[in-house]
């Protein structure tokens, strides 16, 4: 089922997508119920961000041809590290340069989101903790990361640097979806997500015994390779199979 979170005036609810249309449901992406109200199109809601992560969790190097372009090894263990939540905005929000930053980057990435408290469970198990799949943007600013102090927690967590969105879809199979990146209408970024070093059902489970995974949590999954630098004014816009394509500008700061 691919939902959605959005406002329609004074309202906010979940809503089903059905084409170009959105249905309106009962509860929310943890707890989806029946059609509760109208059917509005899709151009004319705003479209919000498909949680409000207490963590969101960025997989290091999971793709085996971004870790060479990045001179690193692939890890024999998923490596991930915690951001600013703040950092999250939706599907057409903007995102902020940094003023005087010499590289900032982008990361197309695969995103899970926790449906339900998980704490060290098997990797068997781990899929049924995921309410579901978003397109996801790991922006990055690599004066921060690769300067002296190698900063990757501050370098990923300012303001505007984690859009996701614009649907969740809830039934997927996570490892086989297309994921491609545009800048400016040209592709930087093409791969599937079988590409992945460590699949998402381990990401969870490896997580989940080192802290507890709680409703709303983020997991970015890792990108492929042709990252590059962003400037005021690019479009950005990550398409993943059978998720949509998020969509987001570059401003000034």
């Amino acid at each position: 089922m691919k939902l959605v979170r959005y406002s329609h005036g004074m309202h906010t609810a979940w809503g089903r997508v059905e084409g170009e249309e959105v249905l309106q449901i009962r509860g929310d992406l943890f707890h989806p119920g029946q059609p509760a109200g109208p059917r509005l199109p899709l151009s004319e809601i705003e479209i919000m961000a498909p949680a409000d992560p207490r963590k969101v969790l960025i997989i290091a190097a999971n793709y085996a041809a971004h870790a060479r372009e990045t001179g690193k090894e692939v890890p024999p263990e998923p490596v991930f590290v915690s951001v600013s939540p703040q950092a999250v905005i939706a599907h057409g929000a903007s995102i902020h340069y940094v003023p005087g930053a010499k590289r900032i980057d982008f990361e197309a990435e695969l995103v899970a989101i926790i449906g339900k408290p998980a704490c060290k469970v098997p990797e068997a198990d781990a899929l049924n903790y995921v309410a579901g799949y978003t397109c996801g943007l790991d922006i990055s600013n690599r004066d921060v990361q690769w300067g002296p102090l190698k900063n990757i927690s501050a370098a990923k967590s300012f303001d505007t640097f984690k859009p996701c969105g614009p649907f969740v879809e809830t039934e997927l199979d996570p490892q086989n979806l297309d994921i491609v990146l545009r800048q400016n209408g040209e592709i930087k970024q093409q791969s599937n997500t079988s590409d992945m070093v460590f699949p998402v059902a381990r990401l969870v489970s490896d997580i989940s015994h080192c802290m507890t995974l709680l409703p709303g949590d983020l997991i970015y999954t890792g990108t492929p390779s042709g990252i590059g630098s962003i400037a005021p004014g690019d479009r950005l816009e990550v398409e993943i199979s059978g998720l949509g394509t998020l969509q987001c500008n570059v401003v000034e700061g």
